[in-house]
């Protein structure tokens, strides 16, 4: 550990993003050298596949300010953001994306408003023209389902990208589950806190690792993570075909015993066997859900394995 702790930390975790690193530390020493405070910048190598990780040894090596955090393999980024806020040392610590969709520049009025006495200072995507038709849609539709249904509310188009005060680090380290999703757990922590709004750019370089399979994955690692409403909603589902299938089976009874057993109807009868045989297993898949979670966190795995420090 330095003599001297760093004012702020930056943390950002990487997953094949060799291309846009220099271009990053650029954008990242101009914006902090204008702070006039001690900082240092955490990179969260998770696996790459790519030369990255050479490429952070070499800046590591050429900047006292920069570490390097390489994971055993690739944990997923909710680990990565993890293992990185977990090295930090700074008196606020800001998590940020390496393609510079969010803008470093923003920072400076993260640091305005700590110093006007918030703990968290939340970066919210006002313009999101950047993001494909179906990316902003399927993330409106998440963060309404997720909101109406959960307890906790996580902000419409807010990511990551934030200030956190050491306190708020120090109760975040608290936390014990292993399936982390970290939108929620920001918002679920608290503290007096402030939104800015900002204009989200495109990338810089390199492509994404996010795509519609991993963005629904990760909708319902969110919805599971904070609510039990799915649940809750098969209970209902449940009695309400309960319900409905006593008043129909008591007006089979009582019109057999008035007007006599009328011929069997096959085609209505499969069709109700095969609704029924649905709800059942989209009940069980629900539940699954919740059982798999309960499955992984009972194993109390680490969230990451550091491999090396630079």
């Amino acid at each position: 550990m330095p003599d001297h702790l760093p004012f702020i930390s930056i943390v950002a975790p990487c997953y094949n993003e060799a291309k846009v690193i220099d271009l990053f530390l650029n954008e990242m020493f101009d914006v902090l050298g204008r702070l006039k405070r001690d900082y240092e910048i955490i990179f969260v190598n998770d696996g790459s596949t790519d030369h990255t990780l050479d490429v952070l040894k070499e800046k590591s090596q050429q900047y006292a300010q920069v570490r390097v955090l390489n994971l055993s393999r690739n944990f997923g980024k909710e680990a990565a953001l993890t293992a990185g806020i977990d090295f930090t040392l700074g008196e606020v610590v800001v998590p940020i994306d390496v393609d510079l969709q969010d803008p470093p520049e923003l920072i400076i009025d993260f640091v305005a408003k700590y110093q006007e006495g918030y703990d968290v200072v939340v970066g919210k995507r006002a313009d999101r023209s950047s993001d494909t038709m179906a990316k902003r849609l399927s993330a409106e539709v998440f963060y309404k389902m997720h909101n109406k249904i959960s307890d906790i509310e996580i902000p419409h188009n807010v990511g990551d990208y934030r200030l956190m005060s050491r306190r708020v680090i120090d109760e975040l380290k608290k936390l014990p589950e292993t399936q982390r999703f970290m939108k929620g757990i920001f918002a679920w922590l608290g503290f007096k806190t402030f939104v800015l709004e900002y204009k989200r750019e495109e990338r810089v370089a390199g492509e994404s690792s996010f795509n519609g399979w991993k963005l629904w994955n990760f909708a319902l690692d969110g919805i599971t993570s904070f609510s039990t409403a799915p649940l809750r909603v098969w209970l209902y589902v449940g009695l309400a075909l309960a319900l409905i299938s006593f008043i129909y089976g008591s007006w089979i009874v009582l019109k057999t015993l008035i007007f006599g057993v009328d011929s069997p109807g096959y085609a209505s009868l499969i069709t109700i066997v095969l609704f029924l045989g649905g709800i059942q297993l989209m009940g069980v898949g629900i539940l699954g859900e919740y059982i798999g979670r309960i499955y992984l966190e009972s194993k109390n795995r680490p969230i990451y394995i550091i491999e090396n420090e630079y």
